[in-house]
């Protein structure tokens, strides 16, 4: 499943980030990666945007960026 799929409030744990070295990059400094557990807060409107909450730090993601991450819901 796509984070890209998920909706407010839903659950999950990262199992693969399929995107270019400047997005996982970016993801990693933040404490992102594989095993990473996550819970979505917010979805602009039209699903443009999401906002996800991991270990405690908000991070916003356009859609087409979380379609390139694969999650297990929980």
């Amino acid at each position: 499943m796509k984070l890209s799929e998920l909706r407010k409030g839903d659950k999950a744990i990262i199992q693969k980030i399929n995107t270019d070295e400047a997005l996982r990059s970016r993801l990693n400094s933040f404490g992102v990666g594989r095993g990473s557990e996550l819970s979505i807060e917010r979805c602009s409107l039209a699903r443009q945007t999401v906002e996800i909450l991991v270990d405690g730090t908000y991070i916003g993601l356009r859609a087409k960026e979380a379609s390139h991450i694969e999650v297990e819901k929980l």
